[in-house]
């Protein structure tokens, strides 16, 4: 099998409801950003991967991608991937690029095979329980508003941004644990806002409102502030999201007790390969990989493993308007992973090369 042809296309379109993050991060923005990634084989088969950037998925495919993929055997993805990762010294890709093409070569090698993503990786269930991962919302009682209304669509772990004030979100956390009583899973997501003596104070109330894990409170640049917060704390910590180094990365945290818990996932760790890798390096080490949130990709991964807990669903929205980002989650709390060849992506290319803002 060889690749004939990669494609190419950036789309963006208007955000009809925009919400908040913490104090400092930008919010939703104005217009939602897609990037596909097409690869197209000598026999047919196509291998697809999507990501968060428009403009920026083009300009690499175009300028750096095309023309090392054009002629290779997409099955050889171990030396694609390291191909890529030797590519990133010199061209340092934006993190969500370190795996877009791997993500469309397992497309390629789960629909050769004829299986569903998670069975050709392992196969651990077809199914993964979901939690609601809210946005920020202006006061404690709209977040208490959401939390019902998560609840009562079948959802029984939530996860909270909250406003990036440690002694607020202290009382938030607590306050919404008072709310929705001991039989919800909780957890926090600082989203990085705090130093090392703030991120210490927010963890304890935590620990004491029996939360089920402290999500990235500092920036992952400096592991020795997260091991002296695993040394402070009892509440399992959950880091390395957004580090660059994929595996090489997760190793220091884990050895160096800088994490309970890891993160992976196909958009920032290196696609399937890369996830794969912390995914299996945690469980040499009794520990839990929790992927995060996404599409068809992270749901084929969460399914495909045995140490991951979740699958984040992002919740944005008050009242009647409340919108979530993976909408196929059943009244238990789950979502199943799609079950024909591949990943699980359809598209209409005409239309897509109709609506695309920039292709190549």
């Amino acid at each position: 099998m060889k690749i004939i042809d990669v494609r190419a296309y950036g789309i963006q379109t208007p955000v009809t409801t925009s919400f908040n993050w913490r104090k400092g991060l930008p919010g939703s923005g104005a217009v939602r950003e897609q990037g596909i990634l097409r690869i197209i084989t000598d026999e047919g088969i196509e291998g697809i991967a999507v990501t968060q950037r428009a403009g920026m998925t083009v300009d690499y495919v175009q300028r750096r991608l095309k023309g090392m993929l054009i002629g290779k055997d997409p099955l050889l993805k171990e030396k694609l991937w390291h191909e890529i990762w030797e590519m990133d010294r010199l061209e340092e890709f934006q993190i969500m690029y370190m795996g877009l093409v791997d993500m469309a070569l397992w497309d390629i090698t789960a629909k050769k095979a004829g299986m569903p993503l998670y069975q050709l990786i392992g196969g651990n269930s077809d199914r993964v329980q979901a939690y609601a991962s809210t946005v920020t919302y202006d006061t404690t009682e709209q977040f208490l508003q959401v939390a019902d209304a998560c609840i009562e669509r079948g959802y029984r772990a939530i996860k909270l941004h909250a406003w990036g004030d440690a002694r607020k979100d202290a009382k938030l956390c607590q306050d919404l644990r008072n709310h929705v009583g001991e039989e919800i899973i909780l957890m926090y997501d600082g989203s990085a806002g705090f130093n090392l003596q703030e991120a210490i104070y927010l963890g304890k109330a935590l620990e004491e409102a029996d939360y089920h894990w402290y999500e990235e409170p500092m920036r992952e640049f400096s592991i020795w502030n997260y091991k002296k917060l695993c040394d402070e704390l009892t509440i399992p910590i959950l880091a390395a999201e957004t580090s660059d180094g994929c595996h090489y990365n997760a190793a220091d945290f884990i050895v160096q007790g800088a994490c309970d818990m890891i993160r992976t996932g196909t958009l920032l760790k290196g696609g399937i390969t890369g996830s794969l890798r912390i995914a299996h390096l945690a469980d040499s080490f009794g520990m839990k990989a929790e992927i995060h949130g996404g599409d068809q990709a992270n749901v084929q991964l969460a399914c495909g493993i045995p140490n991951n807990s979740f699958f984040e669903v992002l919740v944005w929205g008050k009242g009647d308007s409340i919108g979530f980002g993976y909408p196929d989650v059943d009244r238990d709390g789950y979502i199943s992973a799609p079950q024909g060849p591949g990943i699980g992506y359809t598209f209409d290319w005409e239309e897509i090369e109709r609506e695309a803002n920039v292709q190549c």
